[in-house]
This record gives C-alpha cells, sequence and structure tokens, in this order.
C-alpha cells in the first residue's frame, strides 16, 4: 500500500475543479494590488502614515476578534448552563446582538491582514447594514450548493450520511441519534457532596 496523492479508478489523478485553480491566481493579484496600492498611499501621504494605517488596523482587528470570541464564549457557556426562570426585568431575547459572530470575527481578521483592500473588506464585514447583506449572500450561496446534493432544505443535507466502498459504490443511510439521556448507574456507592 502506498500513501500520496489520490488517483482515480483508471490510475490518473483527479481533475482539479476551476475554483482551486484559479485561487492562486487570485491571491497572486491580490497580493500584488495591495502592495502597489500601498506604495501609492507612501508615495502620496508619506510612509509613516502607511505605518500608522498598518499599525491601527492591526489593533483595530484584534480588538474585535477579542471582542467577538468574548461573545461566542459567553453564549457557549450561557448555552449549557441549566435553563432559568425568565426575570420580569429581563424579557426574553433582551441579552444583546443576534446571530453569529463569524463575519465579526472574518471583519478582525482581515483589519490584521496587512494591506488597505482587506482593511476596506474587513470594515464591510463589520458595518451591520453591510454584514447583513453579505450574511443574506452567503446564506443562499450555502442554500444553493445544499440543494445540489439533495432535496429540502440546508438540515437535510447534514443529517444524511454517506458509505463509500472499496468497489466505488455509494450506500446512503441516515443518522439516528437517541434523544434520551442515559439513566443514572445505582449500584456503586454514594459520595459526600
Amino acid at each position: 500500500m502506498t500513501f500520496g496523492a489520490q488517483q482515480t479508478m483508471d490510475g490518473r489523478p483527479p481533475k482539479r475543479g476551476r475554483a482551486r485553480r484559479l485561487i492562486p491566481l487570485a491571491v497572486a493579484v491580490w497580493a500584488v494590488l495591495e502592495i502597489w496600492l500601498l506604495m501609492m498611499v507612501a508615495d502620496a501621504a508619506g510612509g509613516l502614515t502607511v505605518f500608522a494605517l498598518l499599525a491601527g488596523g492591526v489593533l483595530l482587528g484584534g480588538f474585535v476578534i477579542k471582542r467577538a470570541g468574548r461573545r461566542a464564549w459567553k453564549r457557549l457557556t450561557d448555552s449549557l448552563q441549566p435553563p432559568k426562570a425568565p426575570d420580569d426585568a429581563q424579557a426574553p431575547g433582551a441579552t444583546g446582538s443576534t446571530g453569529g459572530n463569524g463575519l465579526t470575527m472574518l471583519g478582525g481578521l482581515l483589519l490584521m491582514v496587512p494591506g488597505l483592500l482587506s482593511d476596506a473588506a474587513g470594515l464591510l464585514c463589520l458595518f451591520p447594514p453591510t454584514r447583513a447583506l453579505l450574511r443574506k449572500g452567503l446564506q443562499r450561496g450555502v442554500d444553493r450548493r445544499a440543494a445540489a446534493f439533495g432535496p429540502g432544505p440546508l438540515g437535510d443535507a447534514f443529517q444524511q450520511a454517506r458509505m463509500h466502498r472499496p468497489d466505488g459504490k455509494v450506500v446512503q443511510g441516515e443518522v439516528i441519534r437517541d434523544d434520551e439521556p442515559p439513566a443514572p448507574r445505582q449500584d456503586g456507592p454514594r459520595l459526600p457532596r
């Protein structure tokens, strides 16, 4: 048995998709454009201004990622706590922002990447109106991709499992979870609390 590049049944390596061929070219064009833009700004405003812009982007991006990470951690710990009775002082759903922190963290990461185009893209991910537009566009793209795999909404695509057999046949199945918690064991001695 050898370990190496994947091969198809006829011994040839699989074809690369269009996106896998274009991504290295897009990254190279983006890097050249970022460098050119930084040089133009340095020529117009000076090198110290460019350094201040880059340092400010790193600091702001770090702050945004730290804040979004703390918010995500708080949501996680709140979801693991047992449910509480709703207080009269706080209405349900009044905990703050809705939605995930994915685009916020992506915006912070783009701010930390050196360059003015990445900073502009990061700011688009941070402002609520443009973030909502980006979220809707990404959701449509994910739904379109999920529709190619089977009928139904995105949730149905994640509930189906496929097992590839050595002969190349695909056996479809469904994942079944037991939602009942396991019964506590009563055979051991109880420890004092």
